[in-house]
């Protein structure tokens, strides 16, 4: 149930934050747009793994999800 929920909200601040970027083009939230995304591929990852189908699927989230967050924090770095 945790991990729905915070799939949900990670899926709507995702949403907002990208719709905001590309409607007033700026790109100066683009740090945090990785951070989340970067969780929320990790909770799709983990919520397949706890499901034991697809477990490919599960494993391939979580790198993704590994290399956004590194890519993210290389963000915060330059600014």
């Amino acid at each position: 149930m945790f991990l729905k929920i915070s799939r949900i909200t990670l899926t709507i601040i995702v949403i907002c934050c990208s719709l905001f970027s590309l409607i007033t083009q700026n790109f100066e939230l683009m740090p945090y747009l990785m951070l989340f995304l970067a969780l929320f591929m990790l909770v799709t990852g983990l919520a397949e793994l706890q499901k034991g189908r697809k477990r490919f699927w599960g494993y391939i989230s979580i790198i993704v999800s590994l290399f956004v967050f590194i890519a993210s924090i290389k963000g915060f770095l330059l600014n």
